[in-house]
């Protein structure tokens, strides 16, 4: 019985760790307008964000919260003209996702 209890204690936190996991992630551009919203980093999140974010958007700034509402409709605008995939990878910038239409 004490082993049930345990087994449902851990199911338990569990999935509640689950959903605290989830975050949003929004990228304001230098004219304060929202141009990324979604649930994935727009970035490397293991190095420092004056490192990255600049490199995807100059004079940005970003915004993330462990509350993912309003995160279900996904906002890309980031800018990608003149910035290879290669380049970003070096510089350690995860390059936006093409759109899905």
């Amino acid at each position: 019985m004490q082993a049930i209890r345990f087994a449902l204690a851990a199911l338990v936190t569990g999935l509640s760790a689950q959903a605290a996991s989830a975050a949003c992630y929004i990228v304001y551009g230098a004219d304060k307008q929202v141009v990324y919203r979604a649930q994935t980093p727009p970035v490397d999140m293991s190095r420092q964000l004056h490192e990255t974010l600049p490199l995807v958007v100059p004079g940005g700034t970003m915004v993330f919260s462990l509350d993912s509402s309003g995160c279900e409709l996904e906002i890309n605008l980031l800018p990608v003209a003149g910035t290879s995939r290669a380049s970003l990878a070096r510089a350690g910038v995860r390059a936006p996702r093409a759109p899905r239409g």
